[in-house]
């Protein structure tokens, strides 16, 4: 019973920094990092080089070089192209750090299906969401969703550690969330759409 119950906690801890990768791609790496090398958590052996001190010096100039460039209306698209690739590697490479000891080829292939793509689920949810926000503000409001962004990555970065039950939750609700505005989107592009014909009848 334990065993199942660490495995669940640890599968909700992999999916729940995985997530945060879709937000900013380096903010769980930091976090991770951090709590590694300053010895809250132990890392499987093959991920020593995150339990570094180069790495989370690595891992922190390049958050705040994303925060930077997150915070640019505009220049944020361009990045997101770059982010999204680099958030599923990232989610995939958290999510394989903590994955509970199995087989290498299991613990990698369900890395990349749930870390991967929790992350790539998280980034294209995110991009439409700012792809909405510019459409509706000119990109003036981009910085403070880039700000939203980050505060949920950290949020979630910290949670997953703490409280991973809580974070994983947060994950589901979110992805609700979502789905629930990718649908309005939809809806609102048919009305559109059929909107001119109606008119002609």
């Amino acid at each position: 019973m334990d065993s199942t119950f660490n495995t669940v906690i640890e599968l909700l801890l992999g999916i729940s920094l995985s997530a945060a990768a879709g937000f900013r791609v380096f903010i769980p790496l930091l976090v991770l990092s951090g709590v590694s090398v300053f010895g809250h958590y132990d890392l499987p052996s093959d991920f020593d080089w995150i339990e570094s001190m180069q790495a989370f010096d690595l891992f922190a100039i390049a958050s705040v070089l994303e925060i930077i460039g997150y915070s640019i209306p505009w220049f944020d698209h361009a990045l997101d192209f770059l982010a999204t690739p680099a958030a599923m590697i990232a989610g995939t490479i958290v999510a394989a750090s903590v994955a509970p000891d199995m087989n290498p080829l299991i613990q990698w292939t369900l890395a990349i299906v749930a870390g991967g793509g929790t992350a790539g689920i998280t980034k294209l949810l995110t991009n439409l969401l700012r792809g909405t926000s510019t459409a509706a503000s000119g990109g003036l409001t981009n910085p403070i969703f880039a700000a939203v962004e980050l505060a949920i990555a950290v949020l979630l970065s910290v949670l997953a550690i703490t409280v991973p039950v809580i974070a994983g939750l947060l994950v589901i609700g979110f992805f609700g969330f979502g789905i629930y505005q990718l649908t309005k989107l939809i809806k609102r592009w048919q009305a559109r759409k059929v909107s001119p014909e109606s008119r002609q009848l």
